[in-house]
């Protein structure tokens, strides 16, 4: 699994900073999120899913809206990663969150806040 979830405290209290649809299948999810490896400075994470095989998306200017305190799941299950909103503990949970991306391929990067 590509991201340390302890590392970026399951994304509690993460704020979006963009959702960029590239094609259906490709798309980039920017936030800003606490680093422990970092004593807890912000830093912009970008999520790049590949292989996009099912999401839920809102529309950019929804996204400020979310309620991040919960924080976000993502599970590498069945050779798929599944990223959505909230506590998800099974794919089921993802698919009814606020808003989720499945993808065979998921790469991120760091960047400076």
């Amino acid at each position: 699994m590509p991201i340390d979830f302890e590392r970026f405290g399951n994304f509690k209290d993460a704020e979006f900073r963009s959702l960029e649809i590239l094609s259906a299948t490709h798309i980039k999810l920017m936030l800003a999120v606490q680093d422990a490896a970092r004593d807890f400075d912000w830093i912009t994470l970008e999520l790049d899913f590949r292989d996009v095989t099912d999401a839920r998306l809102l529309e950019e200017n929804r996204l400020h809206f979310i309620d991040m305190s919960d924080g976000a799941s993502l599970l590498h299950v069945n050779k798929e990663f599944a990223f959505g909103i909230g506590a998800c503990y099974n794919i089921q949970a993802i698919k009814s969150s606020t808003l989720y991306i499945i993808s065979k391929e998921l790469k991120y990067k760091e960047g400076q806040f």
